[in-house]
């Protein structure tokens, strides 16, 4: 199949299970996590899907829901490209920090209005926005040259890398991507037309975002 593009965020890491902001922070996937990873993984190979080439940030949680995807897909050895335009969105001042303290600390609405604004950064960190800068003209220069060659293309990376990229591929308004969860190991397969449009938009798996 050509102009194949797949996104997955990465499966629950250790911070995810314990409330906790997480950003370029690096912790590690929970064994929950890695299982999302493999069921990802399935559920790419049951429906026959292979790949060229994959794309991962520079973070440990991205690199090892990709490396688990590619085992249970039987690419192991499949080329990866690392690179930090699709790291997580920065949470600044928030990072590390349990999600109920940073409210107790800064009040509920300064909080959601972090989490959930397009444009508002967090102390320190970045907006969707900015994720956005630097996530869309990476994936306009380097994948989507790719997809469009008719290579299949895996992404692994996060929930607010992956929502700038949902974005801009869904067409959806700043009110509608701010709305937007996607799921930890869930992946999204696009089909692409020959200028970048989606032709076609299937989810295999349901779940919840952390």
């Amino acid at each position: 199949m050509s102009n194949l593009l797949v996104l997955v965020r990465h499966g629950q890491s250790e911070w995810n299970e314990k409330n906790l902001f997480t950003g370029w922070r690096d912790p590690g996937l929970t064994e929950q996590g890695k299982e999302e990873a493999r069921a990802a993984g399935r559920a790419l190979k049951e429906k026959g899907y292979q790949f060229d080439v994959a794309f991962t940030s520079v973070l440990s949680r991205a690199q090892e829901t990709n490396r688990l995807i590619l085992e249970e897909i039987g690419q192991p050895n499949l080329p990866i490209v690392k690179d930090q335009a699709l790291n997580e969105r920065d949470y600044g001042d928030l990072s590390g920090l349990n999600k109920d303290d940073a409210r107790a600390k800064w009040g509920e609405e300064q909080v959601h209005i972090w989490r959930r604004s397009y444009d508002i950064p967090p102390p320190g960190g970045e907006s969707l926005k900015d994720t956005a800068a630097r996530v869309l003209p990476y994936y306009e220069k380097e994948i989507l040259p790719r997809v469009l060659k008719g290579e299949r293309v895996l992404v692994a990376a996060h929930g607010n890398s992956l929502r700038a990229l949902v974005m801009v591929l869904d067409k959806l308004n700043q009110d509608q991507v701010i709305a937007l969860n996607i799921g930890t190991g869930a992946p999204i397969v696009y089909e692409l037309d020959d200028k970048g449009n989606v032709l076609k938009k299937t989810e295999l798996i349901e779940r919840e975002a952390h």
